[in-house]
């Protein structure tokens, strides 16, 4: 973990600046957050038990400490997505068919030694911008078993559609944060634009490959593997993730506030580490020592 997060810590890119996105487009990163590369991005999640994504671009992450989510960034090159089912959407259906996948796949979930994961409901329905080719929908979703009272688990998924494929921006959070979050999200959505002759008006039909799906397959079959994928991340989010992101953007320190804050004991008194063994396999001893070092540099970003 402690080489993952340096490697990351080292190749973490601070806004403001424009990210070029696998040649097809660039995205605005704002200030006070930071952009890590598709390679390292990958071995971070990697080194925390999350599973490494081919089409994975990067990460975006928050430079304050008090910030809870992360932006996962993907190019799926499929082809042209059709858009003309969007207008026979039924939500309804389209959540008991997202509940039903789920809960197939709990099995492998459990298997896995991953808790089963229950989509309690939508965050916000399907909603297609047939101008700007833009895809909004967000589900909560809740480990089975867990307190009524605790936070659900939120991926709210935003889609931009191009020529010969899409970007998926997956923002990871809680039902207590997101209000405020699903703004991040959004706001990468909309700063993000393909270049000319990538644009999704820029399909030719004689010469360019169609995906195998339309749009309603974003929300359907694709959604049900996207989801599999962040219940294993969520099942680790608030373990080994949030710890490593805070070991890399604000110390251990910082990682002490933030376990405070999800044990439920404010910010303060700081959480004692029996606690935090029992919430999750925190790095201890040199490799936290070694970790905060660059945190309290001058090179990297600050919180």
């Amino acid at each position: 973990m402690r080489a993952a997060t340096e490697a990351a810590w080292s190749a973490a890119q601070a806004g403001p600046r424009d990210i070029t996105l696998e040649r097809q487009g660039t995205i605005h990163i704002p200030a006070g957050e930071v952009f890590i590369p598709a390679r390292q991005a990958n071995d971070l999640m990697a080194s925390m038990g999350n599973s490494r994504e081919p089409g994975r671009v990067g990460l975006i992450l928050p430079r304050g400490e008090k910030a809870r989510w992360l932006v996962d960034v993907s190019w799926v090159h499929d082809g042209y997505v059709r858009d003309g089912d969007a207008k026979e959407w039924q939500p309804d259906a389209m959540l008991e068919s997202l509940r039903a996948g789920t809960e197939k796949q709990n099995d492998e979930r459990l298997a896995r030694g991953i808790p089963a994961l229950d989509i309690t409901g939508w965050v916000e329905k399907p909603n297609y911008d047939e101008k700007t080719h833009r895809l909004i929908w967000s589900l909560a979703g809740q480990i089975r078993g867990a307190p009524a009272d605790q936070a659900q688990n939120i991926n709210y998924n935003t889609y931009a559609l191009g020529r010969e494929g899409y970007f998926s921006l997956d923002l990871i959070t809680d039902s207590k944060a997101i209000e405020a979050d699903k703004i991040v999200a959004r706001d990468l959505l909309a700063s993000l634009d393909f270049a000319p002759g990538k644009r999704y008006e820029d399909f030719n039909n004689a010469t360019d490959k169609v995906a195998a799906y339309g749009l309603a397959g974003l929300i359907g079959a694709v959604a049900i593997k996207k989801l599999g994928l962040f219940a294993i991340i969520l099942a680790f989010l608030l373990k080994a993730w949030k710890i490593g992101l805070l070991l890399l953007l604000g110390g251990w320190a910082a990682t002490k506030r933030f376990l405070g804050r999800l044990l439920g004991r404010g910010d303060a008194p700081e959480p004692d580490d029996a606690s935090i063994d029992a919430l999750a396999d925190a790095p201890t001893g040199e490799d936290i020592e070694h970790l905060r070092q660059p945190a309290e540099t001058a090179n990297g970003p600050s919180v």
